[in-house]
This record gives structure tokens, sequence and C-alpha cells, in this order.
């Protein structure tokens, strides 16, 4: 590059997002063009996007969750012990081991009804789960 190509890459660099727009608009009214496509692409890069601009965009929806054992009543222990063991294919000793680390994440990657089975299968024998 040119050093005067640098010095107006550096001067653009430089811009606030209110003075790039302004610059697109002179650039268009001065040359005759539209600079519709890179306009879309200026206001796709993140933090370009106006105020205001994020509540129309709609939110993603979560499709995977997680579940995690928060705690358990001491006389429920061996209920949720099997609850957990059924649900995670897990031996007796891992099972025991997860269960007393409680709180701890029993399984992850499921889909909300799975979750949410899974919370109420180990919250009916006793345990406090949280779906994330």
């Amino acid at each position: 590059m040119s050093t005067q190509t640098d010095q107006i890459l550096e001067s653009l660099k430089s811009l606030s997002l209110l003075e790039a727009a302004e610059l697109v608009k002179q650039i268009e009214e001065a040359f005759g063009v539209s600079a519709a496509a890179s306009a879309g692409v200026v206001m796709a890069a993140p933090g370009a996007a106006a105020p205001g601009a994020e509540a129309a965009e709609p939110a993603e929806e979560q499709t995977e969750f997680a579940v995690h054992l928060e705690g358990f009543e001491a006389a429920a222990k061996i209920k949720v012990l099997k609850a957990v063991r059924e649900a995670t294919g897990l031996g007796l000793a891992e099972a025991k081991t997860l269960v007393e680390k409680a709180p701890t994440l029993v399984k992850e990657g499921l889909p909300k009804e799975a979750a949410e089975d899974l919370q109420k299968k180990i919250e009916a024998v006793g345990g406090k789960v949280a779906v994330k």
C-alpha cells in the first residue's frame, strides 16, 4: 500500500460509528454510488448495532438444557442415588460420588422435555434440582 492509503486506513479506524455512517453518505453523494451491501456488513459487525436494534432481533431459544443436583434430603439419599444412576447409566460408586458432591451437574445437552422429566424424577424421590 502507498503512504496515502495507509494514512486513510488509519483515519478510518479511528472513526466512530456515527462518523462512519456520515462518511458513507458523503461518498455515495460524491461518487453517485450505493453502499447498501457494505452498509449491511457494517451493521452486522459486533457492537455496530444501533441502540434498540437488539430488541428487534428475536432472542435465540435455548434448545439444550443441563440438570444440576442442588442437594437432597438426607433420608432420601439412596432414592436420589438410584434416580441419578438410572438417568446417567453410571455405576454405583460413580453415582454415589456424584450425588455426594452436590451441588453438581447430573446430565447436560438434554432437550427441554427430557430435562424436565429428569427433574421431576429426582425431585419425586427427595432431590433438589435446577434445570439450566
